[in-house]
């Protein structure tokens, strides 16, 4: 197994927010190859994981070029967003959130089937080739790429895209059920009824290398735009259109004394709000055995989490089980961050939480419609500013 270039920690991810530099991040980000032209930050593993919150990458953009600070703060704002949706609506975004899987347009040829059979990345395809190899290699894929493989595996090859995004979810270090389903959802039509064409001319346009090198490039499979479009509406409540939205407490909700700091996944940063407010208490992080055996995640994401972890021992007291997290923690008075993924909700019911933090939003949560992420962006609701909540480390 290679090691992956985006290593785990928090010394890791302040030292990439450190030396964050946007220059050129508008017209570079979706850069493929050669590798050194990308524009990408690589920040988003540190975000997914609360080693770096969006408040503190908002403000770190801040001298940036107008342009690119523009767009990158428009990236965060995207991240933002997909916790909303997944907040409002939970595990159904792994259903159509809005319309069906694509079809092939009316009066078009039926789609060409996949180079092999059996895998719709087709290996053959040198951009399916280097994709593939890097997301499963390195863990890490610029947004480009992510949009090429969506959209081959289920507008091209017709294939079920949730297969697709599991695949992609269990290699990817930011692996998220929240940005991962959603960016499917956006690129192949389920979430705003417009089909992501990929072809010939994003890979030439973004690596032409791959296209030199091909050895279909004389019979190349996605030489035109895919004749596709959204399946039709889906039937019955639309989750999107209105609604609270779940955002968890905005002040502390204290009960009792914790014994220890019960950590997630979604927040194993120095700036963790339960960690930050006690700093002399244990913190406890339990591996989920019996979803991890369910999900498969990849050495790489494992050995990411491992990483973050040990950077948090290292500054203070750590225990790490492995097993079922509300067997793990029964009984302990716990403090703990809130987060707004389902199986958070869901364990914490079964614990004894007595110090419940709230999720350090860029935005916070609250009712109106979800169905566009344009419009919902553009609301006048100013992002809060990063709170210097101190830490236990240096």
């Amino acid at each position: 197994m290679r090691a992956s270039p985006v290593r785990g920690g928090q010394t890791a991810a302040d030292t990439a927010l450190a030396t964050l530099d946007l220059t050129g991040y508008a017209a570079r980000r979706s850069n493929v190859l050669p590798e050194p032209s990308r524009g990408a930050s690589r920040l988003s593993p540190y975000i997914r994981h609360g080693l770096l919150t969006l408040p503190a990458v908002w403000e770190a953009a801040g001298g940036a070029p107008h342009r690119d600070r523009e767009k990158f703060r428009d990236e965060l704002m995207w991240q933002e967003y997909s916790r909303h949706v997944y907040a409002r609506v939970g595990s159904a975004n792994g259903a159509p959130l809005r319309f069906d899987a694509p079809v092939p347009a009316p009066g078009s040829a039926p789609p060409a089937p996949p180079v092999s059979p059996d895998d719709p990345w087709p290996r053959q395809m040198a951009c399916m080739d280097a994709t593939t190899t890097e997301l499963r290699d390195n863990g890490w894929l610029v947004n480009q790429t992510r949009m090429w493989l969506a959209s081959q595996w289920a507008v091209r090859a017709g294939a079920d895209w949730r297969q697709g995004e599991q695949e992609m979810y269990r290699n990817l270090l930011d692996g998220s059920r929240a940005a991962n389903r959603l960016g499917w959802q956006w690129a192949i039509g389920t979430g705003t009824g417009r089909v992501y064409g990929f072809s010939r001319w994003q890979v030439e346009k973004r690596a032409p290398q791959l296209c030199a090198s091909c050895a279909l490039r004389d019979a190349c499979p996605v030489q035109d735009w895919p004749e596709a479009q959204s399946g039709p509406k889906v039937e019955g409540p639309d989750t999107l259109g209105g609604g609270e939205t779940d955002g968890g407490p905005e002040d502390p909700l204290v009960t009792g004394e914790p014994e220890a700091v019960w950590l997630t996944a979604e927040s194993l940063g120095d700036a963790d709000p339960a960690l930050a407010a006690h700093p002399d208490l244990p913190a406890v992080f339990v591996f989920d055995e019996p979803l991890l055996r369910k999900l498969e995640l990849s050495g790489k994401r494992l050995v990411f989490l491992a990483e973050a972890l040990a950077e948090i021992g290292e500054a203070g007291q750590l225990e790490v089980h492995l097993g079922d997290p509300v067997t793990e923690l029964a009984g302990r008075p716990l403090a703990t961050t809130w987060a707004y993924v389902p199986g958070f909700k869901r364990r914490s019911a079964q614990l004894d939480v007595v110090a419940l933090h709230p999720w350090p939003w860029l935005r916070r949560p609250g009712s109106g419609s979800l169905r566009s992420f344009s419009a919902w962006a553009g609301r006048p609701s100013r992002p809060r500013p990063a709170r210097n909540s101190g830490g236990r480390r240096r």
